[in-house]
């Protein structure tokens, strides 16, 4: 089934499309420093890459899905010290997600599923305060599955799990899977790694990149970075959208 995106197509086609049974699939990103060597938009990029992964894998079990243009601009504080790095107020990233949830039921679309690659402790709380202001108003379910987070994390890499995981050979590796050009691979390659775990450092209180460790604003290793191996990472992102959306929707067919 041919991925749909709701920007290419015309409001008569929206119209006729069996909406009751389409998921509309939002990529969210956010423009923040991913070390010298990957673009401020690395995080958009894996976010479209997991939407679109996700929605082939809805349509392979029986429901539709309509790619959103993408969600660039959110809240990111531990980035924000870094030039080029674009932090939005939570409160502004809330009230985007419930409008959008808003008119999305108007539409009568079946949810909204969030692909989210920004793990942000602030933009994540944003995001759950949509999807429970969303709940409480009876609109599409805001389904954003939290990949820092079991069961999500047990699939995804090792470098992910140790929490040493921003601009490393996680998200390097979906780079250069998708956009090599756009990958500083001279300075990529002579990176010393950085094993700081990050989210052991936000457990502890830090606040930014740099108060966890990370003063070029990476972690883990980044020279270690494989396109195959960000291949494998983004079907595995698709497959956790996928599951999250049937496990709210289709608890039964799910299990």
């Amino acid at each position: 089934m041919a991925i749909r995106e709701l920007a290419d197509l015309t409001w008569e086609e929206v119209r006729d499309a069996d909406r009751a049974r389409t998921v509309a699939v939002l990529p969210v990103g956010a423009m923040e420093a991913h070390g010298p060597h990957l673009p401020l938009g690395t995080d958009v990029l894996i976010a479209v890459e997991m939407a679109r992964a996700g929605a082939a894998r809805l349509g392979e079990r029986g429901l539709a899905a309509m790619l959103l243009p993408p969600l660039a601009f959110t809240a990111a504080p531990f980035g924000a010290r870094f030039t080029g790095t674009l932090s939005v107020a939570p409160s502004t990233v809330t009230a985007l997600l419930v409008d959008l949830a808003r008119e999305l039921a108007r539409h009568r679309f079946a949810a909204l599923a969030l692909a989210n690659a920004h793990l942000d402790p602030v933009h994540l709380a944003a995001v759950a305060a949509a999807a429970a202001r969303a709940h409480e108003e009876h609109l599409v379910p805001v389904i954003a599955p939290d990949v820092s987070r079991k069961p999500w994390v047990l699939r995804l890499t090792e470098e992910f799990r140790s929490g040493a995981c921003h601009a490393g050979r996680y998200e390097g590796s979906i780079v250069l899977a998708t956009r090599p050009d756009l990958v500083r691979d001279a300075i990529r390659t002579d990176l010393p790694p950085n094993p700081v775990s990050l989210s052991t450092a936000i457990r502890e209180g830090a606040r930014s990149f740099e108060e966890a460790g990370g003063l070029r604003a990476y972690f883990g290793w980044p020279a270690d970075a494989t396109p195959e191996e960000g291949r494998a990472t983004i079907e595995t992102l698709g497959e956790i959208l996928a599951d999250a959306v049937l496990d709210e929707l289709e608890p039964e067919s799910a299990a």
